[in-house]
């Protein structure tokens, strides 16, 4: 693995961890941060032996989007560049094997709050917000917001979060739906990494077809092709020595 300057990553057992390090500026991302998560997210995604991916940040902000001094300097040529690459960063997240948890310890807006979206599943500190404040700058969130937000709340929320541009409390987003769970400030890391090693017991193949499923249902897939995709990779799995074997422990255990 490269050394890396703006982030840093941990493994813990079947976990492994992408923290951004850049606390001083409350992550923000500029290019050679960005460069360097990508490179990280696919340096994780290649080990087979990590199950669970978390990514976070140092200090006291997950991220609070794009450094808005490179940002606001750019070509019309660097410009299309940081999009490409944040959309290779998103997609790279979105369409791993393994599922990816968004540590939100903080601070997640504009591209930060992009990413949160991007993973499976996200745990926010009590003290987190999270949102999209592009309208400020009379943009529109360039990463995937608008599309993958209204994926997982519903329309007018959505419309509430991208118009206004503000900021929302992680057990506000926890009653919409959108978060999953919510821990005190004080455990967060060891709460955080208790619910991604749940998750690293499960049978990793098992989980990265449930990912992969499900992530199928947001497609515009013909349904009855979706259906038949379930059949086919229940089928698969059936066959597999990893099921068979678990099949077999539970009907002993059962017998007994």
């Amino acid at each position: 693995m490269k050394a890396f300057k703006t982030i840093t990553i941990e493994t813990n057992d079947a976990i492994a961890v992408l923290k951004f390090n850049r606390p001083d500026q409350l992550n923000a991302m500029n290019r050679e941060m960005m460069d360097e998560i990508i490179d990280g997210i696919h340096w994780i995604n290649e080990q087979s032996e990590y199950h669970v991916a978390v990514i976070t940040g140092a200090g006291r902000a997950f991220m609070a989007g794009a450094d808005i001094k490179e940002y606001g300097n750019q070509t019309p040529e660097q410009f299309d560049s940081f999009q490409e690459k944040g959309k290779e960063l998103y997609d790279a997240i979105e369409n791993a094997d393994k599922p990816w948890i968004a540590g939100v310890n903080g601070f997640a807006l504009g591209g930060g709050c992009e990413i949160a979206l991007a993973c499976d599943m996200i745990v926010a500190s009590e003290s987190a917000k999270m949102g999209l404040p592009e309208v400020f700058l009379s943009l529109v969130p360039g990463g995937g917001g608008t599309q993958r937000l209204i994926q997982k709340i519903g329309i007018n929320r959505v419309k509430e979060m991208l118009f206004l541009g503000g900021q929302y409390d992680a057990n506000t987003l926890k009653d919409w739906g959108l978060v999953n769970k919510v821990v005190s400030n004080e455990n967060f890391l060891t709460e955080m990494m208790d619910f991604a090693g749940k998750l690293s017991r499960r049978p990793h193949k098992s989980v990265a077809q449930l990912k992969r499923l499900a992530n199928i249902s947001l497609t515009t897939t013909p349904f009855e092709e979706r259906i038949n995709e379930e059949a086919n990779t229940v089928k698969q799995l059936y066959l597999d020595v990893e099921a068979q074997t678990a099949i077999k422990k539970f009907i002993k255990k059962s017998e007994q």
